[in-house]
């Protein structure tokens, strides 16, 4: 099995399941009212580990998955939530091999998912406007990641000026104003393609719908929201959580065709 390394990230949960998200750095401390936790005293360790605090309290070491690292990781801009990445990835049918295009890069969750959809074979060529996000996208992709893979490349810029020389399978946005780039998506994107948007706003979503409608090419145009509840279940005690993910954000999907006559 492999082991945590300097540089890993690493989930640290407590005897509660409270957790907590670290970059392995030799030398530092992790440091919570259960006592002191030696990043050395991970770094070695394979995971799944437990070990104790200078008080004597066990923790339980784990790599994050992709959800546990877009939620617990420090941003910049909000993160597409979990539970709508998997419809993204899903209902824009993002899968290996494809190029995507995508903007604004944010954070960089979404980035992380759409780079291991693709795989190898595949390229994700990500569009940011803020330098500030943009660098912190860097960061947190490579912390996941270990490194930028080779697959990814992250501009600095509008997205519409990189469209107009690419030919993606998918495009796929997280930016106020996805319909600028449809008139361009509209002539870009391969014949086939999917063209997707997370909007919060339902003005947003309408001025989107309208756009793709007065472009004449997409087709199959759908938009939905995700809900998300957990359930709490222990002995008799089967009930759903008081709180839960409602609504996040409007996920619009189409599908461009050849335009009527070719």
């Amino acid at each position: 099995m492999a082991v945590f390394g300097p540089g890993d990230p690493c989930l640290i949960f407590d005897r509660k399941e409270r957790r907590y998200l670290i970059e392995l750095i030799p030398g530092q401390q992790f440091h919570n009212h259960q006592g002191v936790l030696p990043h050395d005293e991970i770094i070695g360790r394979e995971e799944g580990s437990t070990v104790k605090t200078s008080l004597g309290r066990s923790m339980t070491v784990l790599r994050p998955r992709l959800a546990d690292f877009a939620l617990k990781m420090p941003r910049g801009a909000a993160v597409v939530y979990p539970k709508d990445t998997g419809a993204i990835l899903v209902w824009a049918d993002v899968k290996p091999g494809n190029t995507v295009v995508e903007a604004g890069t944010g954070s960089g969750a979404l980035t992380m998912a759409l780079t291991r959809a693709v795989g190898e074979q595949g390229k994700v060529i990500s569009f940011e406007v803020r330098d500030d996000h943009a660098q912190l996208a860097e960061k947190r992709i490579s912390g996941f990641f270990g490194g930028i893979p080779e697959n990814v490349d992250l501009r600095v810029g509008p997205v519409e000026e990189g469209l107009r020389e690419l030919r993606p399978d998918r495009i796929v946005l997280d930016m106020p104003e996805p319909w600028h780039s449809v008139p361009i998506a509209a002539t870009n994107l391969a014949p086939g393609g999917i063209f997707c948007c997370y909007l919060p706003t339902v003005p947003q979503v309408q001025t989107v719908r309208e756009a793709l409608d007065e472009a004449g090419v997409f087709l199959d145009v759908m938009t939905f929201e995700m809900m998300m509840r957990e359930w709490t279940v222990g002995g008799r005690s089967v009930r759903p959580n008081h709180r839960m993910i409602g609504h996040t954000g409007f996920i619009t999907v189409a599908r461009r065709r050849e335009p009527a006559g070719n």
